[in-house]
């Protein structure tokens, strides 16, 4: 079910990038798509099963997404934290080769992936309506199945799906919260002024 929702998720995510409705921030995509599968990667060594599959799945389809967005000239601005995240995101797969243990590298990564919400946040802030709030609130529920579905429940199976339905919740709020105060701002003029 968690992988049918990724899918229902990114399907009209894709379109609406495609058609310019949606202009993702490409570095946050990279970011996540770099954490999520380094994540899925220590939840199977430390036997998180079928439950991480849809992290697995979600990691490809994220570095697509990325892709897809920087082909699209979406939002690629970039700034120091931004390369903060990335570098520290990299950094994870050291540390857990040092200590042999898949949990610091979790504890890095979804840090690293709570912030890459950052860049994402401050946009529809400014921007309310240039992203879609459906496919957040699915990647919300994704992550609560995917956690349900785990088969050992451990810090470093379930603290990544964890935070990011937490993350998800909060960006869905500041947009509901900045599209009450800014109505009149739509995803068009949220386009132009982001390329300008």
């Amino acid at each position: 079910m968690a992988i049918a929702l990724t899918f229902a998720a990114f399907i009209p995510y894709v379109r609406a990038i495609l058609s310019g409705k949606t202009r993702p921030h490409v570095f946050s995509w990279i970011i996540w798509g770099s954490t999520t599968g380094v994540v899925f990667l220590a939840q199977i060594e430390d036997g998180g099963g079928v439950g991480a599959w849809p992290i697995g799945v979600s990691g490809v389809i994220t570095i697509l997404v990325a892709c897809l967005a920087c082909l699209k000239r979406a939002d690629i601005t970039t700034t120091k934290s931004d390369w903060v995240f990335f570098v520290s995101a990299l950094s994870s797969l050291p540390l857990w080769f040092l200590t042999s243990d898949p949990l610091w590298a979790v504890v890095v990564l979804t840090t690293v992936d709570a912030l890459g919400f950052g860049p994402t946040i401050r946009k529809i802030y400014r921007f309310p309506h240039s992203e879609s709030l459906l496919f957040f609130a699915l990647f919300a529920i994704r992550n609560i199945i995917a956690i349900l579905a785990l088969e050992h429940y451990s810090a470093t199976t379930v603290l990544l799906p964890a935070v990011i339905a937490m993350m998800c919740l909060l960006l869905i709020l500041v947009a509901m919260h900045r599209r009450r105060v800014l109505p009149n701002v739509n995803t068009r003029n949220s386009s132009e002024s982001m390329s300008a």
